[in-house]
């Protein structure tokens, strides 16, 4: 490096990347010659720093990726939690940041969730800990499964199986709307989960695309199960006081009217509304603010699905519509009842093209978390130098219904359903009666353009 102001920097960004472990000495050094050399012969990029120019050459050589550069960038040397290795973020979820960690000891390949620090109040302490505790109930394939939970410094964190491959949200904004028998593979597995959880006295509260896990050889996994709400035991169904919670794309009627009295059927119309995701590529209500759809949910009906995809038969529209019932009375009540219903369509494995399978099955985004050992993370929402962010940046974080973000961009004015005597239009019989006076009113025209013709 060139003897400037910059060269003490680079000296200390060197001793930065050997504190961290991450490389060794020597090989920080050779990159160091590296970025020298070319220097002297002018081929360094202009306007970077001593720095930065590092830290690319060891991306570069695959010593570092670009997460772990910026952290280091910004004077971050400790990358570990408990017996674990934090590699790379992975993306935000409904209670706290995910990252790509390995066992230091197993070097088996984990998912790391912990609080950030403006998140760790004693009541998110609380319910990220009922998390830990409710997920170490479950053992299901079609759920993420919790490996370990710890406390290092001011972090507490939880450690579950790294899932590759892509949320059901990403692939069908890379890939487009689905088919019924891709969807219903997808849909139908989460089922199976959500069985399992709701067997547990467990409601999720959050299912959406985001949260559906799919792998390249298309084992759909439920994650995030940050909201969870018992709704066995009446001592724990105070659920954050009344206060909505969940997706607003993806609310069921009940958890906007009465969200403390949620039972499985909430958990089952969200995933009626993923399923209108997955086959139309749109949300039921997309545009608007959050409080026009948390009334669409309540009061409107959504599009039908066929004019978004004729391919759709009537009984997989039907099947739908009984999903997204309104009234929790006449929709489908079990995850049970879903898998006999969804089973004609599905084609189990669906394996997903290797196009959608990007980094992490994660939102993307998010910085190592603060402790008392001193590391320090970059604040959620962070596009500082050296942070990668995938093309779709905008994280999907689940909070009160008047502070969530919609998941689309709305592509087309909000209709009503018009083809389904049940949800997604007029009652028959008022369709019957009003086809009936439209032709007598047609015919009246007709007699008496007639008459002024003829006499």
């Amino acid at each position: 490096m060139t003897e400037t102001a910059n060269s003490n920097s680079g000296a200390s960004f060197r001793d930065r990347v050997v504190a961290s472990g991450l490389v060794e000495a020597a090989i920080v050094d050779e990159a160091v010659a590296l970025v020298r050399a070319e220097a002297a012969n002018h081929a360094s990029p202009p306007g970077e720093t001593d720095d930065e120019r590092l830290a690319d050459k060891l991306v570069e050589l695959g010593h570092l990726n670009r997460w772990q550069a910026g952290q280091l960038l910004r004077g971050r040397v400790r990358f570990t939690l408990g017996p674990y290795r934090i590699i790379d973020a992975l993306g935000q979820g409904g209670m706290g940041q995910v990252f790509k960690g390995e066992h230091t000891v197993m070097k088996r390949l984990v998912a790391v969730k912990v609080l950030p620090r403006q998140k760790s109040t004693p009541d998110a302490m609380a319910r990220f800990r009922r998390e830990i505790q409710a997920q170490a109930q479950l053992d299901h394939p079609n759920l993420v499964r919790a490996l370990d939970a710890g406390h290092d410094g001011n972090v507490d964190y939880l450690v579950t199986e790294y899932v590759r491959g892509a949320d059901l949200r990403r692939i069908v904004r890379t890939q487009g709307k689905m088919g019924m028998a891709e969807a219903a593979s997808i849909i139908w597995q989460a089922a199976h989960g959500l069985a399992h959880a709701h067997a547990k006295g467990l409601i999720h509260r959050d299912i959406k695309p985001g949260n559906l896990l799919v792998t390249p050889e298309g084992l759909t996994k439920i994650s995030d199960l940050g909201l969870v709400g018992f709704f066995t035991d009446e001592g724990r169904t105070d659920l954050e006081g009344r206060k909505v919670v969940g997706t607003a794309d993806y609310l069921s009627p009940e958890q906007i009217t009465s969200p403390e009295s949620l039972t499985p059927a909430s958990d089952i119309y969200s995933l009626g509304c993923t399923l209108y995701y997955a086959v139309t590529g749109k949300v039921p209500y997309p545009g608007g603010s959050v409080r026009d759809k948390a009334r669409a949910h309540l009061n409107s009906q959504p599009l039908d699905p066929r004019r978004l995809n004729p391919t759709l038969d009537d009984e997989f529209v039907d099947l739908i519509a009984d999903m997204m019932a309104k009234d929790v009375a006449m929709r489908i009540q079990t995850a049970e009842e879903v898998i006999a219903r969804i089973a004609p369509w599905v084609r189990v494995p669906v394996p997903v093209a290797a196009a959608t399978i990007l980094q992490t099955a994660h939102p993307p985004l998010a910085g190592f978390p603060p402790s008392d050992s001193g590391a320090i993370g970059l604040p959620p929402g962070s596009s500082a130098s050296g942070v990668i962010a995938p093309p779709d940046s905008s994280r999907q974080r689940t909070e009160a219904v008047d502070q969530a973000t919609e998941e689309t961009v709305p592509m087309f004015e909000v209709d009503t359903f018009r083809s389904s005597p049940r949800l997604f239009g007029l009652p028959l019989f008022v369709a019957i009666a009003l086809l009936a006076l439209m032709a007598g009113a047609a015919t009246i025209l007709a007699v008496s353009f007639a008459r002024l013709l003829f006499g």
